[in-house]
């Protein structure tokens, strides 16, 4: 129940939700009530041989009290009043009367109870969506490399969803059927002790049967879970790659991949199905199985005159607690959806509990402005057991260009990525300005910071939204100016709405080189004064270089950049290269300088002149 509890918590504040609900659904448990215990003066009425002979009297009016007696005995009296005035045809009409209004008063206030269940319904998964992807933008990179993507997606969409019915559907239940079942036991209790007291022996073991079957749900739900996220991985790297799908001719297994999957997910759940329904004719068999004795024992009480109960009152206590089974079979129906609640509500707070490696500490400073130099000081770094950097040390001056060459693989990126705090160092500093990176706050390091990666990461929205993506307050002009500097103006206007045109999921309406110059664009607007460029020209071809790299050297100037290229062609002029390989800087100077010392540079170089 901690989790339960916990997740209870994103209702919050549930006394806003829950006050109006018990008020609400105490009046229709209520009325609902008065509609069964009319049947007694409805059945008196109907089959007694005289017009008092049956009906409870009461000839004078009852003194005010706020009590069930009191509104007893004043419904009494005037159907008392009514046979004497109107015979029984007028008492049934007046009986007739107050069932249609109890009835039409019972649902209004069951609407008013369900309009405010389904307010706390929406509330309680804005609160906890928000959370959720509030914390998946908060995590470390570090953490999505270990992670399915889709796992998350249907963290964030099915569990939560998922999480969200438990919790009202319970509350609903929690709340209504044991407050439905209290009033109606005390009004079975008041129609004949005995005859409830036999009936209570019954309950508690078809609760332990029930209860027996849901204890094996939770299991398979968790099952369920993570077959789900597996098919929305499926689904997600499939419309990514389609491209390459269709090219290598993987139609076939990627579809049967997904069906794979999709045949898993469905076997599981006829098993949670099968559990589900089973719990239904169990308890719909042990209900009946009660009735028939109630029926037995309750007529040998009414036939053999052992207690003061009416056959009229034996009716209505049988229609009562028919309603009684309703509630009871609902709270051990709704186990089975607490189940699943609570195995999908792990997931999600397991999501939300994941650690973020990068965080600010409580003292962290403000970095108001680059100054001096970047220093890398015997950086190491390993993902797990993998060591990917070691001993690293070099610097990058103010108003310099540094460039990153090397095999792949041999840590380039990993150094670009531990400059704007994606991750931390496992041993060594990274400094700004003299100051660990660590030790000032992820916001304002990356505040001095552009990016712009092989990748073009676009968003499908307009062109202007992502240029001035991260900065709120642009204006077109601004933008403009910023699209002009990135060669990328020209075609901008030339598309169908201009800066307003939608450029499709991840910019596809739009050639590589277009993408790649809406990316400088988007720098050149922060105006950042260091500059990360990680292979921005790589993936372009010869005339879409020309212009990103015209794009580039103009984003470049006056700003300290690092580089890392594959293209030695393109980093030739940088004040300092450094050669990265196997995790290890193996040779840093000049263009010149290196390619005259015939090390790896020279090899690299000579390689791609041929």
């Amino acid at each position: 129940m901690k989790v339960y509890f916990r997740l209870l918590s994103f209702a919050k504040p549930i006394e806003k939700f829950a006050i109006p609900y018990v008020i609400f659904i105490f009046l229709h448990i209520v009325f609902g009530l008065l509609n069964f215990t009319i049947l007694i003066p409805v059945v008196d009425l109907l089959f007694s041989t005289t017009t008092k002979s049956n009906l409870h009297t009461v000839v004078n009016q009852p003194s005010f009290s706020f009590s069930t007696e009191y509104f007893t005995n004043m419904f009494y009296y005037f159907l008392n009043v009514t046979v004497q005035n109107s015979g029984k045809m007028g008492a049934l009409v007046y009986v007739s009367v107050i069932l249609f209004f109890s009835v039409l008063l019972s649902n209004l206030f069951r609407y008013f109870s369900q309009i405010v269940l389904e307010d706390l319904r929406i509330h309680t998964l804005l609160n906890l969506r928000r959370t959720v992807f509030n914390r998946v933008m908060d995590l470390h990179l570090g953490f999505f490399s270990n992670e399915r993507k889709g796992d998350i997606m249907s963290k964030i969409s099915g569990d939560v969803q998922t999480v969200q019915g438990s919790i009202t559907n319970t509350l609903l239940t929690f709340f209504k059927e044991p407050l439905t079942i209290i009033i109606y036991f005390l009004m079975l209790f008041k129609l004949s002790v005995h005859l409830t007291i036999f009936t209570i022996f019954f309950i508690p073991i078809t609760g332990l049967i029930i209860a027996s079957i849901v204890k094996k749900l939770k299991k398979i739900s968790n099952e369920a879970s993570v077959a789900m996220g597996v098919m929305l991985s499926i689904l997600d790297e499939s419309l990514t790659g389609l491209r390459v799908i269709k090219a290598f001719n993987a139609t076939d297994y990627i579809k049967n991949k997904f069906n794979n999957e999709n045949v898993n997910f469905s076997k599981i759940n006829r098993k949670i199905v099968k559990k589900n329904e089973l719990a239904s004719p169990v308890s719909e068999l042990l209900g009946v199985t009660v009735v028939v004795g109630i029926l037995l024992y309750g007529g040998m009480i009414v036939l053999g005159g052992k207690e003061s109960l009416k056959a009229s009152e034996f009716i209505a206590y049988i229609a009562i607690f028919s309603q009684v089974l309703r509630p009871a079979k609902a709270i051990t129906s709704s186990f089975s959806g607490l189940m699943g609640g609570v195995v999908a509500g792990e997931r999600v707070l397991g999501l939300i509990d994941s650690k973020n490696e990068i965080y600010d500490k409580p003292d962290a400073k403000i970095v108001n402005s680059f100054n001096d130099k970047i220093e890398f000081k015997g950086v190491s770094f390993a993902y797990e057991t993998n060591t990917v950097l070691s001993e690293i040390s070099f610097s990058i001056p103010k108003g310099k260009t540094i460039a990153l060459v090397g095999p792949s693989g041999g840590g380039k990126s990993t150094i670009s990525d531990l400059i704007p705090r994606f991750y931390d160092p496992t041993g060594g500093q990274v400094l700004i300005d003299g100051v660990d990176l660590r030790d000032c706050t992820v916001e304002s390091v990356r505040e001095q910071m552009g990016i712009v990666n092989q990748e073009s990461l676009l968003f499908n929205d307009t062109i202007f939204n992502n240029i001035a993506f991260g900065k709120p307050n642009a204006t077109l002009e601004d933008v403009m100016h910023a699209a002009k500097v990135a060669n990328a103006h020209n075609f901008i206007i030339e598309t169908e709405n201009s800066y307003q045109t939608i450029i499709g999921d991840r910019g596809v309406k739009l050639s590589g080189g277009q993408k790649q110059r809406l990316n400088i664009a988007r720098a050149v607007l922060k105006n950042p004064p260091i500059l990360i460029l990680d292979e921005a020209t790589s993936a372009l071809d010869t005339e879409s270089e020309k212009l990103v790299q015209d794009a580039l050297f103009r984003l470049m100037e006056n700003r300290t950049t690092l580089v890392i290229a594959h293209r030695l062609s393109t980093i030739q002029n940088a004040d300092v290269i450094l050669v990265v390989e196997k995790g290890k800087l193996v040779e840093q100077g000049t263009h010149q300088e290196l390619v005259e010392k015939g090390g790896l540079y020279a090899k690299l170089s000579t390689m791609q002149t041929f």
